[in-house]
């Protein structure tokens, strides 16, 4: 028996060991991981240059409390700040202390301005921020919020179509105790679902009319997975506050709230702290993970790569139309919408020995590690072809 508690519904598969876009069960099976630890593996399993310089720093530096300086992080944040938006950072362990910091410098910004009423955030239905207990309430999905009752107040939603216009009445569900509009980039648990570069731009604008702050949430998008560096800035806006997570670790655990200058100066000594948030191991893994992933090179590759995934697939969309509803998704966040059960689709892929994971609308969701070799996408496109021509 198994003495883990049974939140989770895990498939009797578990794995000894991992290298770059595999891994490999105890019975000795070799499988094409896409996957990858849900978009957080970002350079695949064991990469070398993250195996050494776990090792190095594991020899000199594990934690040390944030009451002194760490000089890892202050390296990786100003890496971060270089390369985006932000002007500060504050490093956490996950991307559901991400958006629920992230949350807090919202309502402390104004807070700090004397706007102390101006607390709620408005968030999309049926979104997806974290498993806390403030960041199920954020999402609005009564599937997450079902038993965890009282409603944690200060949250309002709006809904977002497929069909224009895609925020249906957005700007009267803006009231005068409004602080932020938060919303993922591209929806990862909802379906692989992108706001339009348009939709962007149009919350950009009406944030700013209305002198209330934007959240971009980056947890699963950010961090090259579309594409960009940040999946925003193919909409050229910028946010006040992104919370990022999962592949700026490349396995490790970190997570990280940017802000620009106005909402960072809310935050004074006292209004948020996190334990092992920006401890020098996590910090020397996402200098290396960062040094790699920012790069440009780097980036055109995902770019050029991704396109040849998504362009093949929608080939076996036109292949197999009663089977392929849709292709979701930018870059390595791709999304299978099927007709028919995802469940037994992705078990299928699994006998192949192709690992995916499921998104809400029937959505199989397939997330390479950003440096996969295009064989390997080939081989991909293969198993989920003969799934396709087998499935029953």
């Amino acid at each position: 028996m198994s003495y883990l508690a049974k939140n989770y519904n895990r498939k009797k598969i578990s794995f000894v060991r991992g290298k770059g876009s595999y891994l490999y069960s105890t019975n000795g099976k070799k499988y094409l991981d896409f996957v990858q630890g849900i978009a957080v593996n970002s350079l695949g399993h064991a990469h070398p240059k993250l195996v050494k310089v776990i090792k190095d720093q594991s020899k000199k530096l594990w934690h040390v409390s944030n009451a002194f300086q760490i000089p890892e992080g202050e390296k990786l944040a100003k890496k971060l700040c270089q390369k985006t938006f932000a002007d500060y950072v504050m490093f956490q362990n996950s991307g559901a202390e991400a958006t629920e910091a992230a949350i807090k410098v919202a309502r402390r910004y104004f807070y700090s301005i004397g706007e102390p009423n101006k607390n709620r955030i408005l968030c999309i239905k049926n979104s997806f921020h974290g498993r806390t207990i403030a960041a199920i309430f954020a999402s609005g999905s009564k599937k997450m919020t079902e038993g965890f009752g009282p409603k944690v107040p200060g949250f309002d939603h709006i809904n977002f179509k497929d069909t224009k216009p895609r925020f249906p009445n957005l700007r009267k569900k803006i009231k005068k105790n409004t602080a932020a509009i938060m919303v993922e980039t591209i929806m990862g648990e909802g379906g692989i679902k992108p706001i339009p570069n348009k939709c962007l731009q149009y919350l950009r604008k009406i944030c700013s009319q209305k002198k209330i702050l934007l959240i971009l949430d980056e947890v699963q998008c950010g961090i090259g997975r579309s594409g960009d560096f940040f999946a925003f800035e193919q909409s050229r806006i910028r946010g006040d506050i992104v919370p990022i997570a999962k592949g700026i670790g490349g396995g490790f655990p970190i997570g990280a709230v940017l802000m620009n200058k106005k909402v960072a100066a809310g935050m004074i000594p006292g209004t948020h702290g996190s334990t092992f948030g920006g401890n020098p191991l996590a910090m020397a893994v996402g200098n290396t993970v960062m040094d790699i992933v920012s790069s440009k090179k780097f980036l055109r590759n995902v770019k050029k790569l991704s396109k040849y995934f998504l362009l093949n697939l929608n080939l076996l969309k036109e292949k197999y139309p009663h089977m392929i509803k849709e292709i979701r998704g930018r870059g390595f966040l791709i999304g299978l919408q099927l007709y028919q059960d995802q469940s037994k689709f992705i078990k299928k892929l699994m006998d192949k020995k192709l690992l995916t994971i499921r998104a809400a609308e029937n959505t199989v969701r397939i997330l390479p590690p950003l440096n996969v070799k295009k064989k390997e996408i080939d081989q991909a496109l293969k198993i989920i072809d003969k799934v396709c021509a087998d499935f029953k």
